[in-house]
């Protein structure tokens, strides 16, 4: 198994390229199904989620909108547990169907204070959709509609998710190696 080093870490490949670009084309059919006649605005939480949403916009099928809403809970490898907005959203969304694009949901503490804050603009409805999901990990109870994958409870990175910064830029997911 390929393993990479990243500052004084080691990862190896959890989760390769080709399974992670079939299953978000999977995703982009579902929400594409069960969203058509509807013209959604996908809100993509940053920095995590941009390749992920960059991918599952590109599979959906129909006219849609982008925007894109910036959180903090990270320091290093551990959340620190306090959600910080960084970058807000301007956009109506009274009577819209919107996705939220999410890169990871682990405690699900980010995902319900963007959910609070969502519902306060009135939209129509909110669909989530989140590349991986660590269950074991999380601390409120959330209606996940699209998981891409379910992983254990480790520190991941690549596809979008990083180490302090690094390897965003990574096709696959790797995982640290203990």
């Amino acid at each position: 198994m390929k393993t990479i080093q990243v500052r004084d870490k080691m990862f190896r490949v959890s989760i390769p390229e080709t399974e992670i670009k079939q299953r978000v084309a999977e995703l982009g059919a579902q929400i594409s199904e069960e969203l058509k006649g509807e013209k959604p605005i996908f809100i993509a939480i940053l920095n995590g989620s941009f390749i992920f949403a960059a991918d599952l916009i590109r599979c959906f099928e129909h006219e849609c909108e982008v925007e894109f809403i910036k959180f903090s809970s990270y320091e290093g490898t551990d959340t620190t547990g306090d959600v910080k907005q960084l970058i807000g959203l301007n956009k109506d969304l009274t009577g819209r169907t919107i996705v939220i694009v999410e890169d990871i949901v682990d405690t699900g503490l980010t995902m319900k204070a963007m959910l609070e804050m969502m519902k306060e603009k009135n939209p129509k409805n909110i669909k989530i959709a989140t590349l991986l999901m660590k269950p074991e990990k999380l601390q409120v109870a959330l209606n996940i509609d699209y998981c891409g994958f379910r992983i254990p409870n480790d520190f991941i990175l690549g596809y979008g998710l990083d180490y302090d910064g690094e390897a965003r830029n990574l096709k696959e997911i790797y995982t640290l190696v203990k």
